[in-house]
């Protein structure tokens, strides 16, 4: 499916009665992550004495408390994809009983599997997001960046926990590889909702919907783009 369509079905997907309870629990473990990492942060600059001057250390720790608080906002879109990896399953199944009837039982997927790709994903997020931190005076054109490189992660990780409910890791790769300019736009369109207030808090559960149908609509026009290219039938995984 091309991703203009696919973005406003995922819409209509995102207030069927089965995707309420992974919305809810998507949402509940984002804010307690980004809860937990203020938290911790806050604890930290208010325990450690950089200085030795007490009112100075003071003021470091309210000015690192609210650059902690900006941050984890930066980090949303990043911990909304991470969160969702594993929720993602009850949506997609949900989304393709829907749309997608006739689709073969999914790929057997371990909880190692899905963790290490959420993870390997969210450091690289959070390092990201703290290097882009350097360049917010830029204005128009750090929000180009951010929404670039926030576009290349959130749109990797959502499209990769997709595709690997029904393809191998290189396969789920290969395809990522080939259409990764699409799927970072797509990515992108993810990041801009994950970061608008209210918007976000559902966000998660419809991007899981987006990306399961752009992957199909990807994964069938390279099925048939092989068959025309004389390469024989290709088996639907």
């Amino acid at each position: 499916m091309p991703i203009i369509p696919a973005f406003f079905i995922a819409f209509e997907d995102l207030f069927a009665p089965a995707q309420r309870r992974a919305m809810l629990l998507s949402l509940l473990g984002t804010v307690l992550l980004l809860i937990a990492l203020w938290f911790g942060a806050t604890l930290l600059l208010q325990l450690v004495r950089l200085t030795g001057i007490h009112w100075l250390d003071h003021v470091i720790g309210i000015f690192g408390s609210v650059g902690t608080a900006v941050l984890a906002w930066l980090l949303f879109p990043a911990f909304g994809a991470a969160v969702m990896g594993f929720f993602l399953n009850g949506v997609a199944t949900a989304v393709e009983e829907r749309h997608y009837p006739g689709l073969p039982q999914q790929r057997a997927q371990s909880f190692g599997e899905i963790l290490a790709v959420t993870l390997r994903l969210l450091v690289l997020a959070i390092v990201v997001n703290i290097v882009l931190l350097f360049f917010w005076w830029l204005g128009p054109i750090y929000l180009v960046v951010y929404y670039g490189f926030n576009g290349y992660l959130v749109g990797r990780n959502y499209f990769v926990l997709v595709a690997l409910r029904r393809l191998d890791p290189a396969a789920a790769n290969a395809l990522w590889r080939r259409y990764r300019f699409r799927l970072i736009l797509a990515g992108a369109a993810v990041a801009f909702l994950l970061s608008l207030p209210f918007v976000n808090l559902v966000a998660p559960v419809w991007a899981t919907a987006f990306l399961l149908h752009v992957f199909e609509g990807l994964r069938s026009g390279h099925a048939a783009g092989m068959r025309m290219a004389g390469n024989g039938p290709t088996a639907r995984v």
